[in-house]
């Protein structure tokens, strides 16, 4: 990863650019690029404008940004749950920037505002099962599955359109470490 990338929280003037990469990293021809995509299981979009922005104003949201003095390279995105816990979701890297450790950054950070900003001891993601190299990378990571799964939503477009009948997702936890720790 350059020395040059620079965190910062998603704002309202950052969705054009935001929606690009995550389209980029996730689907069409250019996500596959890199190794970590949704391509071969999903046409379609996998988020949109609207979506982007809404989750940038709800104060339970936040989706940081990684940037480097080019352009945006990544994000992720943390939603509270409940009590202790937060969700971590949409984790991008352009994908001419995976494999330089910018996810793992991205996921240390997350995990940082996640304690800091939602007072989490636990996170939580969800992964389409399908994609064992990526579940095997959030293990790496300190996520392990719970054994709870969670159906794909299918025949609501805003998510994809599936090309596989079988999709759904497994759901993978992490308790994370004290501040002091």
């Amino acid at each position: 990863m350059s020395p040059t990338i620079a965190f910062a929280v998603a704002t309202a003037a950052d969705v054009p650019a935001l929606h690009a990469l995550v389209e980029s990293a996730y689907r069409g021809d250019s996500a596959r690029g890199g190794w970590t995509h949704e391509a071969d299981l999903l046409d379609g979009q996998r988020t949109d404008p609207a979506g982007l922005a809404e989750a940038i104003a709800d104060p339970d949201h936040l989706i940081l940004l990684a940037r480097d003095a080019a352009a945006l390279r990544g994000c992720v995105e943390l939603t509270r749950v409940a009590g202790d816990r937060a969700y971590l979701g949409l984790l991008s890297v352009a994908p001419d920037w995976q494999g330089r450790a910018l996810g793992k950054a991205l996921i240390a950070a997350a995990e940082a505002e996640a304690q800091a900003r939602f007072g989490a001891t636990h996170i939580e993601m969800t992964v389409i099962r399908q994609r064992r190299e990526l579940i095997d990378y959030y293990r790496r990571r300190g996520y392990a599955p719970t054994g709870e799964t969670r159906p794909f939503p299918y025949g609501d477009e805003r998510f994809g359109r599936p090309r596989v009948a079988d999709l759904s997702f497994v759901v993978l936890e992490k308790r994370l470490r004290s501040p002091a720790a």
